[in-house]
């Protein structure tokens, strides 16, 4: 997936995955991913999916600090 935000291009295509955080069984209508990436410039992003009645219900990047990535990557 691949999403501009605030003129930054933030796409899973190209960038590093760190880590990636499943909740629920594949299928499961209220089961999601999370998956932390990192660009080549340094720039970090979560990207989000999961079912019709998760609390990701559609894909989607979010982008996070160094600080705030780091702060998931000890909690998953």
């Amino acid at each position: 997936m691949k999403k501009i935000i605030c003129k930054v291009e933030y796409d899973t295509e190209t960038a590093a995955l760190i880590k990636k955080h499943t909740y629920g069984a594949f299928g499961d209508t209220d089961g999601y991913e999370e998956s932390l990436y990192v660009t080549e410039s340094g720039k970090y992003f979560l990207y989000v999916n999961g079912g019709a009645d998760s609390i990701y219900p559609e894909e989607n990047i979010k982008r996070m600090s160094a600080e705030k990535a780091d702060e998931w990557r000890k909690a998953h």
